[in-house]
């Protein structure tokens, strides 16, 4: 009887013959890739190419024409996004998604309220059972500050940080839903090289965790930093896949990227 070694890769997101047809207009024609247990994959491509739609099919805000996404043997296709969320995938957004009106602590504990175990009686009584899982969730929200590096902003007000930090309070606010798995839409667009970098080591201490991360993003040098596999997309399809240094020398994706600069160099 075979064995299956456990160093062999274990898929927990399977993107299978995904296309999505809006009227006339095909977005995308036949997409499949994994993301593995534990791995950090990209899909990039020029804008156009059915990046985000693909992340929006994926995340439950879109359905397919046809195929079907699964996450840990669970077919996504016909789930609302709170319902892929709460199978153990959380995303960020493009637009900073962070209550800017409170503090950046009461943001991370507004974000784990669904993980409390009380019930509204133990709340209002202030029973010991409801103290104890507050004391729970404050511990808790300290730590994913100190994970993503903005513990000490803690008592500052969300909308009053710089750009960057309001990415990374972003990113705290998906792990609180205690994910198995992070979908970042563009997460370092706007950002400054100082900021980007602090993302980049963000990113790579999540990896060592063991945390799967999809990735969808613009900055190609951050993305070669970041990545075990890059997917390439463009008008729609796959061109290219593989570790950076192959998608680094890949003809097709030079072409592409190319093409797109050099139409956007003869538009100016």
């Amino acid at each position: 009887m075979n064995t299956i070694s456990s160093n062999q890769p274990q898929p927990v997101l399977s993107v299978e013959h995904i296309a999505v047809h809006f009227g006339g207009l095909v977005a995308i024609k036949d997409m499949s890739f994994v993301v593995n247990k534990g791995e950090v994959v990209s899909l990039i491509g020029p804008n156009g190419a059915g990046k985000t739609t693909a992340f929006n099919v994926i995340t439950g805000f879109l359905r397919p024409t046809q195929g079907e996404v699964r996450y840990l043997g669970n077919s996504l296709n016909n789930l609302k996004p709170h319902e892929v969320t709460s199978l153990g995938l959380a995303r960020t957004f493009q637009r900073t998604s962070v209550f800017q009106s409170v503090s950046v602590f009461e943001n991370v504990m507004m974000g784990l309220h669904r993980r409390g175990r009380s019930t509204l009686m133990d709340t209002l009584l202030a029973l010991p059972q409801e103290r104890k899982s507050e004391a729970k969730l404050r511990q808790l929200a300290h730590e994913l500050l100190e994970i993503v590096g903005i513990s000490k902003r803690a008592k500052e007000i969300a909308g009053a940080m710089s750009y960057g930090d309001q990415r990374l309070l972003g990113v705290a606010l998906a792990l609180a839903s205690d994910p198995s798995m992070l979908l970042l839409d563009e997460p370092v667009s706007g950002m400054n090289a100082t900021e980007t970098a602090r993302f980049m080591e963000l990113l790579n201490s999540l990896h060592k965790r063991g945390m799967s991360i999809l990735l969808v993003e613009h900055d190609v040098p951050m993305v070669m930093g970041v990545s075990d596999r890059i997917v390439v997309l463009n008008y729609g399809r796959i061109i290219a896949e593989g570790p950076p240094a192959a998608i680094r020398g890949n003809p097709e994706v030079i072409r592409a990227y190319l093409g797109e600069g050099a139409s956007r160099h003869a538009a100016h």
